[in-house]
This record gives C-alpha cells, structure tokens and sequence, in this order.
C-alpha cells in the first residue's frame, strides 16, 4: 500500500502561492458579486421608471398575494417608483460597502429583503415550463425570478460581513 502520508517541506513550499492566489481569488471573486449585484439593481431600477416595467409588473406584484396591496397603496406606477428608488440606492450602497461597514449592513440588508421577496416569488407562479416536461425546465417567469437567490445569497454576504467590520455579533 502507498504511503498516505504529506511532505510537510513540499506542502509548505506551495501554501504561500496558493494561498496568495486563494487571496487574489477571493478579492476578484467579491468584486465580481459586487457588480453582479449593483449591475442588476441598477439597469432594472431605472427600468422601473419607463411605462414598460410598470406595465410588465403589473401580473407579477398583481399575482402576488403578500405584494398586492402595494397597489392599493402607491398604484402602479407609485410601486414601480418605489422599487426604482430602493433598487437604486441599494446599489449605492452596496458600492460604499467595501469602504463603510454601515453601508454593508445597509446595502445587505436591504438586498436581503429584497431579494428575499422576489425569490418568495417563485412559490406565487407556475415557474416550470410544460411544454419542455415541466421540472426542472424552467420557463420565463422562473429564469427572471431564480437568479435572486444567488442575489439574496450576496446580500446575506454582505451584511454578515458588515455586522462582523462594526463589531457586531462578535465576543
């Protein structure tokens, strides 16, 4: 049987490369999450401000039964707007959040809701596609709505990494 067991000296020799490489990984890793995150918010959150996104969310906040009300409240294009204003100071945000540990805990927990609400989303409409076999083919209302969770995913990043900078949840 062959001997299982490392050469500390060769390990050792290579920890320092990989782990620089590991560091340069992670810093572009975070700032392509970054712009993956403040891309999106930002397109789509001019967009609320065009009579095209009122109209195409229209079924969706409609359909859904815990965002209907924001129509009774703000009406159609009120409601865009809100999520435009939101969407983009949320990506203001986000972009302050590698310098300021209080905008990372904004920017994140703002994403966090908001992307939290629109992958809840997904559990208002059929998001498979019939034609295709149903699951796991999506159709298009499940390709808009599934890349939130990944969305969701950064801003939980974000925000623990803000509440970690401003001392907070740590003994």
């Amino acid at each position: 049987m062959k001997n299982m067991t490392r050469n500390p000296a060769s390990a050792q020799s290579t920890t320092p490369l990989a782990v620089a490489y590991s560091g340069h990984a992670v810093a572009i890793g975070r700032g392509v999450a970054l712009a993956g995150v403040v891309i999106p918010l930002v397109m789509i959150g001019i967009l609320k401000f065009t009579q095209y996104e009122i109209d195409a969310l229209k079924p969706l906040i409609g359909a859904t039964p815990w965002l209907a009300w924001l129509y009774v409240v703000f009406g159609f294009a009120g409601t865009a707007y809100l999520l435009g204003v939101v969407e983009l100071i949320t990506a203001a945000l986000f972009i302050a959040s590698p310098w300021s540990a209080r905008a990372g805990i904004a920017a994140g927990a703002l994403g966090s809701l908001a992307f939290a609400t629109t992958s809840s989303t997904l559990l208002a409409f059929p998001i498979w596609e019939p034609t295709a076999g149903g699951f796991p083919f999506l159709n298009f209302v499940g390709t808009f709505l599934i890349k939130d969770i990944a969305l969701l995913g950064v801003s939980l990043v974000v925000l623990g990494e803000g509440l970690a900078r401003n001392g907070i949840g740590t003994r």
